[in-house]
């Protein structure tokens, strides 16, 4: 696995590769587990080379999010990359990346007023950016990204169709403990107690998408059952619990249509994020690809 940690050099390298070669992409964060490694896989079965990018990005943490205590171990990250013969690992540093002077950033409308855009400041802002330059740096053919973090998919496809930008965005099913809980870099921050309540997120999804594909429309009263039942968890704190449109993301005042269950919760103080997708009963499975 060759490393790089210049944009100089990375530029030239895809330069070189995008010619005859089909690149596949994977950004992240580091802090590397299961779910990251399956997204990997993924871009290897559709790739002639996989690129992975860590880059703990500070444009999408809000003022009043600590980017430092962010998790890192690249040792960890490089040995698992390395056993999941990753091609190349693009890891450069913040001031190559956003060097001294820095003033540009894109956005994409609407999606900092639903969801998590609408509780952390300029977060969808700074996703939008780095996934940006970094589409721009490795010219991948095609990226992949995770369904957990199912709003971020949605406005990166938007932004790429928008921007005609020339690389394709394949999701990978989020992956899971034997609990249910979402393989997630910051369930190493919940403490046993915390550990234990946190599955309570995947139960409540299941309940409400059989709700709703049991005939339940009405929104208020899938997300009375939802919080219901992680409220009885004492070291839980719910930031939000919505039911929007699976591809616009606007807030679903009745369930008639494919739709995403997506929600916030903080067990103590580490937030977790999670979604489930669901079609509402009477509406054809076929459906949720194309409605």
């Amino acid at each position: 696995m060759e490393i790089i940690t210049t944009v100089k050099n990375m530029q030239t390298l895809s330069g070189k590769l995008h010619k005859n070669r089909y690149i596949g992409f994977v950004p992240t964060m580091g802090f590397l587990h299961r779910g990251h490694l399956s997204l990997v896989d993924r871009a290897r079965s559709m790739s002639d080379i996989v690129v992975v990018s860590i880059f703990v990005n500070p444009k999408q943490f809000g003022p009043s999010e600590d980017i430092k205590s962010y998790p890192r171990d690249f040792k960890h990250d490089r040995r698992l990359l390395e056993e999941t013969e990753c091609d190349i690992l693009f890891y450069p540093d913040v001031e190559d990346l956003y060097p001294q002077g820095y003033s540009t950033y894109v956005e994409v409308e609407g999606f900092d007023t639903t969801l998590c855009g609408a509780r952390r400041h300029r977060h969808m802002r700074g996703v939008a950016t780095v996934c940006t330059k970094l589409f721009n740096i490795v010219r991948p053919q095609l990226a992949v990204f995770g369904e957990k973090d199912y709003q971020q998919v949605i406005m990166i496809k938007k932004m790429v169709s928008d921007m005609n930008l020339n690389v394709e965005i394949v999701t990978s099913h989020t992956v899971r403990e034997d609990d249910g809980l979402a393989v997630s870099s910051r369930n190493i921050y919940l403490n046993n107690g915390e550990r234990k309540d946190a599955p309570v997120l995947y139960k409540a999804l299941l309940i409400g998408k059989r709700m709703i594909e049991t005939g339940e429309n009405d929104t208020g009263n899938v997300l009375e059952a939802i919080r219901e039942v992680i409220e009885e968890k004492k070291s839980s704190r719910i930031e939000y619990i919505e039911i929007v449109d699976k591809e616009s993301l606007k807030i679903l005042k009745r369930i008639d249509r494919p739709a995403v269950i997506a929600l916030a919760v903080y067990f103590g103080t580490t937030r977790l994020i999670d979604n489930i997708l669901t079609v509402p009963g009477g509406i054809s499975k076929e459906c949720s690809g194309k409605c």
